[in-house]
C-alpha cells in the first residue's frame, strides 16, 4: 500500500446555493478521506468551487451583479457548508486563483505541443446547463418539439470560432486503459456506460469559446476562453503543484480517487484522462460516480420546490446524524432517497438506542458504581474474549469493506458489532453483578470499555465529532487505525488514576417530524 492517497470531490458550481447532493459528496470523500489517515497513509483531500462558465455570466447578469461578485459570495456558501460538516479538506481550491489560471495555461500549452489543438468553427447542440456539447443521436424531443440533452436540458444551436481537441485521437488509447485498469471507472455501471460511449466512437471537441470572456484565456489566442471543463479538470493537477512545483506533483499525483456524480462521468473518464494523455501526465488511479440523492423518491428541482439546504437539515438532526444517514443509508453507487423522518429514524435506531445507549448504560453505571475508577481486572469468563473476537472481526470486516468503498456494507458490518456489544451487556447484566460478584462485574465493564473504545475508533470517519468525544470521556486519546491495537493504554490509564464524569449522552434521542410537516 501506498504511503500517501490523494482524494478530490468534483468542484462545484456555484451558480446557485449548495443542496444535498453537494453535501453527500464532500461527506462521503470526507469520510474516506479519514480512513485512510486512520491507515496511517498521508493524505490530500481537495475540494472547491468551479466559477468559470456561460451559466455563471447568465446568472450573474440575472441578478444584475458582476460575475466575479456572483462567484465570491456563491463559493463562500460551499465553503462555509464544508466548515460546517466537519469536512477535513485540505484545500478548497477556487478556479478564480491565479494559480489555477497558470496550471490551466499550462495543460493547453502541453496539449498544444503534442498537436492536439486546431483552430477551426464549431457548430453543434450546447445545453448551457451541462455546460457540455452534444451530438444529434444523444438529443431527445421534449414538449413543443424542443430538442433535449440526455440529462433532459434545454439545448441551443451554437456556431462560433473555437479552438478544437483531437478526441478522437485517444478512443483506442483510452479503451486500451480501461481494458489494463479495470478499476478505472467505478461502479460497474458506469464503466459500462463509458465504454460504449467510447466504442461508439469519439468526435473532436470544442475547447474554447468566443461568445463571453469569463475563463481562463487561451494562450496566444485573443478573444478565446477555454471551455469550462478544460480548466475545471485542471483544479485537480493544480492542487497537487502543476506545473511548476515538482517535488509536490510527485508527492501527490496521480489522484488515488476522483469521487464525482454519475451525471460527470464521461468528462471525467473520457475528456480528462484523454487531456493528460495529451500533455504526458499520468492519469488518475480511480474515477468514481456516484448516484443521485432524491427527495423522497423525486429528484431535486427548483421549480417542484423540493430544495432542502443541507445545513439546515444539519442543524435540525445534528451533523454526525446527517453524516451518518447519508452513508448508512444510500448505497454508495447508487441513487439514493433521503426525508427528514428517515434521518432521524434511523439517527434514533442506530445511534441513539444501539451504540449511545451502550456507551450511556457502561459509561453511566461506572461513574455511579465506581466513583469513575476504570473497571479491575475481576473474573473473567469465556464470553469476554468471544464478545471482543466479535467486535475485532465486525471492525475488520468494516475496514476490508470501506477499503473498497463499501460504504453502506462497511457500517452495517460495524453495527454487528453493537448489536453484539448490546446483548452482551443484557446477558451479563452487571447490574445485577453489583451486589452479587463484584469481581466478574469489573470483568464484564472492563470487556464494555475496551469494545467501545474499538468500535468508537472504527467509526470516527464516519461520526468523527461524536466518536471523538465518546473516545474523550473514556480517557482513549489515540484515534488512529493503529490505535485498534491494545498497546496497554487501559493499563496506563488506570494507573494514572483515571476517572470516568458522568457521561453526557453522546447521541440524544431526536424528535421524528411527520412527513408532511418535514419541509
Amino acid at each position: 500500500m501506498s504511503e500517501r492517497y490523494t482524494i478530490t470531490t468534483a468542484i462545484h458550481y456555484p451558480n446557485g446555493r449548495p443542496h444535498i447532493g453537494h453535501a453527500y459528496e464532500m461527506i462521503a470523500a470526507d469520510a474516506i478521506a479519514r480512513f485512510q489517515r486512520q491507515a496511517g497513509r498521508e493524505v490530500f483531500f481537495q475540494t472547491g468551487t468551479d466559477e468559470h462558465g456561460l451559466k455563471m455570466v447568465q446568472t450573474a447578469r440575472d441578478k444584475g451583479v458582476s460575475v466575479r461578485a456572483l462567484a465570491d459570495e456563491m463559493s463562500s456558501y460551499f465553503s462555509q457548508m464544508a466548515d460546517g460538516l466537519n469536512i477535513s479538506c485540505d484545500r478548497f481550491i477556487r478556479t478564480v486563483e491565479p494559480q489555477h489560471y497558470r496550471a490551466s495555461q499550462a495543460i493547453w500549452e502541453a496539449m498544444a505541443a503534442a498537436g492536439d489543438l486546431y483552430l477551426d468553427r464549431y457548430e453543434g447542440w450546447y445545453s448551457v446547463r451541462d455546460e457540455a456539447f452534444y451530438e444529434e443521436k444523444e438529443l431527445t424531443e421534449g414538449e413543443g418539439g424542443a430538442r433535449l440533452s440526455p440529462q433532459g436540458t434545454p439545448v441551443t444551436w451554437t456556431a462560433e470560432e473555437t479552438w478544437f481537441f483531437r478526441l478522437s485521437k485517444y478512443q483506442q488509447p483510452l479503451l486500451d486503459h480501461y481494458a489494463a485498469n479495470p478499476d478505472f471507472i467505478r461502479p460497474e455501471s458506469r464503466r459500462n456506460e463509458v465504454l460504449r460511449f467510447v466504442e461508439g466512437g469519439l468526435v473532436d471537441l470544442s475547447v474554447s469559446r468566443t461568445s463571453f470572456d469569463w475563463g481562463v484565456p487561451v494562450p496566444g489566442s485573443d478573444g478565446h476562453v477555454m471551455y469550462v471543463w478544460v480548466d475545471a479538470l485542471t483544479n485537480y493537477l493544480t492542487g497537487a503543484g502543476y506545473p511548476d512545483d515538482h517535488e509536490r506533483m510527485a508527492r501527490y499525483w496521480p489522484a488515488d480517487c476522483h469521487v464525482i456524480g454519475k451525471d460527470i462521468v464521461r468528462f471525467h473518464a473520457v475528456y480528462w484522462p484523454a487531456f493528460l494523455m495529451s500533455a504526458g501526465i499520468e492519469l488518475p488511479r480511480q474515477v468514481f460516480g456516484h448516484g443521485f440523492v432524491l427527495n423522497r423518491g423525486e429528484k431535486m428541482s427548483k421549480s417542484v420546490g423540493n430544495v432542502v439546504d443541507p445545513m439546515d437539515l444539519a442543524n435540525a438532526f445534528g451533523v454526525d446524524a446527517l453524516r451518518y444517514f447519508l452513508l448508512r443509508d444510500i448505497n454508495w453507487g447508487q441513487d439514493g432517497s433521503y426525508s427528514p423522518r428517515a434521518i432521524a429514524l434511523r439517527a434514533n435506531a442506530d445511534l441513539s438506542n444501539s451504540f449511545g445507549n451502550l456507551a450511556q448504560r457502561t459509561l453511566a453505571f461506572i461513574a455511579k458504581n465506581l466513583e469513575g475508577a476504570l473497571p479491575e481486572a475481576g473474573r473473567t469468563e469465556p464470553a469476554d474474549a468471544a464478545l471482543l473476537a466479535m467486535v475485532e472481526a465486525a471492525n475488520a470486516e468494516f475496514r476490508a469493506l470501506f477499503a473498497d468503498q463499501a460504504l453502506t456494507p462497511a457500517i452495517e458490518a460495524w453495527m454487528r458489532g453493537v448489536f453484539a456489544c448490546n446483548q452482551y451487556i443484557d446477558a451479563q447484566a452487571p447490574w445485577g453483578l453489583r451486589k452479587t460478584d463484584p469481581e466478574r462485574m469489573h470483568a464484564v465493564l472492563g470487556t464494555l470499555v475496551r469494545a467501545i473504545r474499538l468500535l468508537a475508533i472504527t467509526i470516527l470517519p464516519v461520526i468523527p465529532e461524536a466518536a471523538g468525544r465518546l473516545l474523550d470521556q473514556i480517557g482513549a486519546e489515540a484515534r488512529d487505525h493503529a490505535a485498534l491495537a491494545d498497546d496497554g493504554w487501559y493499563a496506563r490509564l488506570a494507573e494514572q488514576g483515571f476517572r470516568i464524569a458522568a457521561p453526557v449522552p453522546i447521541f440524544p434521542r431526536i424528535e421524528v417530524p411527520d412527513e408532511e410537516d418535514a419541509a
